[in-house]
């Protein structure tokens, strides 16, 4: 069973444009630190990647927190964010061999104006906010294609 209150309210007004860049986000269960197992990790970072393998998305920058993912990517075909979303956390969810996920996820169409590089450095420094390491590079969890 997936949990999350007022998530179908986050479908309200999405769109899916094919070359428009999306900031995601997507919460485990209750906030379970599912993702302090580390193969589970690696299996969420595997299921982004297959996602560009697939020419769905392109990954710009992602972290795997303990209880949640973000992820920065171009949508690269005309599959609907919201297909490519849950493919990944289908994929991940198959891994686990339970559902972890919260239902629904929130997305953020970046404006031409917007900082790409600052958000994906903001993105991929959770870890550090969070206290659990000292310096990004110490997380396992986490990739930029500009850092």
């Amino acid at each position: 069973m997936q949990y999350g209150g007022r998530s179908h309210a986050l479908r309200i007004g999405r769109y899916s444009i094919e070359g428009q860049i999306y900031l995601v986000t997507a919460s485990t269960a209750h906030r379970e630190p599912c993702f302090l197992d580390f193969g589970l990790a690696r299996q969420a970072v595997l299921a982004l990647r297959q996602e560009e393998i697939m020419g769905r998305a392109r990954t710009l920058s992602f972290v795997i927190m303990p209880d949640h993912l973000h992820w920065l990517l171009t949508l690269t075909s005309t599959a609907p964010l919201g297909r490519v979303v849950g493919s990944v956390k289908s994929v991940v969810a198959h891994a686990a061999r339970r559902p972890i996920w919260q239902k629904g996820f929130h997305d953020h169409a970046l404006r031409k104006e917007e900082d790409v590089v600052g958000i994906a450095r903001y993105i991929v420094r959770n870890p550090v906010r969070a206290g659990i390491v000292t310096r990004a590079g110490l997380y396992p969890h986490w990739d930029s294609i500009w850092l």
